[in-house]
């Protein structure tokens, strides 16, 4: 979906019928409080928008659509020059800028169909629902502080349970991998281009690689390699409505077989981490509640 936003009733019909004459779905308001609220529920991929909103600017609105989708393209599509536009106080949020000057919706539509069309050309393929799913894990990520040992407890026990080098809890953002817990082996933050489990998340059950050496996906892999990885097997972390957000994992440094009882209790595993992350949730929540009476 594109969200069209330009206090110019006449301009912004104007764009709004250029890009749907484009074949896009087109989603239109006429002030940064309205744009905001057709943001709920709704995944973007494209922001056309005015500078001057009236009640903000169009970047303000611009870093609250990034938060929401951070692949997003942004497009400010403005009268206003560009010496006139306060770009230092938000950074890098519109990536594209086009000034208007009458005769201009074409060169409009040209970049943004340009710019969705490399938004879905990723090193690495993303899921159907990726918007939302990347919104769901906004729900759930948390400090590993706060999760008091209990994720460690469980890749513990899968490393003991399989028989198994090492074992990680991750959760998968836009871009990278962050790890919440390991045990027998320790892992950075990773791009989610050089992760197994950015492939694992598009699997509905447990993942099951017995040689990740001959998977012509990781054949280059240097990060694989250099952790002696040759065995991947994990369980997806799916949130109560359905989104894959992270993956529970173990990892081996020779080729072996996982059998049908082994996925069955990977996926115990996954579907335990997944309650204690949901448990987490639920407290902040009652406590924003509790503070907020």
């Amino acid at each position: 979906m594109i969200l069209c936003a330009d206090p110019d009733a006449a301009a912004r019909e104007r764009t709004a019928d250029a890009l749907t004459d484009a074949g896009f779905d087109v989603k239109h308001a006429g002030s940064l409080c309205a744009a905001r609220d057709s943001l709920d529920g709704a995944a973007v991929d494209c922001l056309v928008t005015e500078y001057d909103l009236g009640d903000g600017t169009g970047l303000e609105l611009a870093e609250d659509v990034r938060e929401r989708s951070p692949d997003a393209a942004c497009v400010l599509f403005t009268s206003a020059p560009l010496d006139e536009v306060d770009t230092d106080a938000f950074g890098s949020v519109v990536a594209e800028y086009v000034r208007k000057t009458g005769d201009d919706c074409g060169e409009l539509v040209g970049l943004v169909e340009h710019a969705l069309a490399f938004r879905s050309h990723t090193a690495y393929p993303l899921p159907d629902d990726e918007d939302a799913r990347v919104a769901a894990l906004e729900q759930y990520a948390v400090d590993p502080a706060e999760l008091g040992g209990s994720l460690d407890r469980l890749t513990e026990l899968a490393t003991e349970l399989f028989g198994a080098d090492a074992a990680a809890v991750g959760l998968i953002d836009a871009h990278t991998e962050e790890f919440l817990a390991c045990h027998g082996i320790t892992f950075d933050a990773m791009d989610r281009e050089d992760t197994v489990c950015t492939y694992a998340i598009l699997d509905d059950s447990v993942t099951v690689i017995e040689d990740v050496a001959e998977d012509p996906r990781f054949e280059d892999n240097e990060g694989l390699a250099a952790a002696n990885i040759r065995f991947y097997a994990s369980a997806p972390l799916v949130t109560p409505d359905g989104q894959a957000i992270g993956t529970f994992c173990v990892y081996d440094d020779e080729p072996r077989a996982f059998d049908e009882r082994d996925r069955e209790l990977l996926s115990m595993l996954g579907g335990e981490a997944m309650d204690q992350l949901t448990l987490r949730r639920r407290i902040r929540d009652a406590q924003r509640g509790g503070r907020d009476d």
